[in-house]
C-alpha cells in the first residue's frame, strides 16, 4: 500500500472527490512532518508516536576502504508504535 492507495481509501470512505481525499492525506502527512521537524511529538491514538530524536556524534568505518570517518551529530524520526498496533500486527489481521 502507497500514498496514492490510502487516498483512495479516504475518497471511498468520506464519499468526496479525489482532490479533496488528496488534500485531506496531504494536509495530516504535512502536519505530523512540521511537528516533528519542530521537535514536537506527535501521538496518534491507536497507531503510535512520532517523535525526533538526536544521534551523537560517532566515528564509523568506511567498509570498503576500512577508513575511520567521523559521523556528525544529526536529528532523525523516529516512530513508537501503539500497543493495538503492535498487538494486531502480531495477529496478522
Amino acid at each position: 500500500m502507497n500514498k496514492q492507495d490510502i487516498i483512495e481509501r479516504v475518497r471511498d470512505v468520506l464519499g468526496s472527490t479525489r482532490a479533496d481525499a488528496e488534500r485531506a492525506v496531504n494536509t495530516v502527512v504535512e502536519t505530523i512532518v512540521g511537528a516533528v521537524a519542530r521537535g514536537e511529538e506527535v501521538s496518534v491514538a491507536g497507531l503510535g508516536t512520532f517523535r525526533r530524536r538526536e544521534r551523537k556524534a560517532r566515528t564509523a568505518r568506511n567498509p570498503r576502504t576500512g577508513e575511520t570517518v567521523r559521523v556528525p551529530a544529526t536529528k532523525v524520526p523516529k516512530f513508537t508504535a501503539a500497543k493495538g498496533f503492535k498487538d494486531r500486527v502480531a495477529r496478522g489481521r
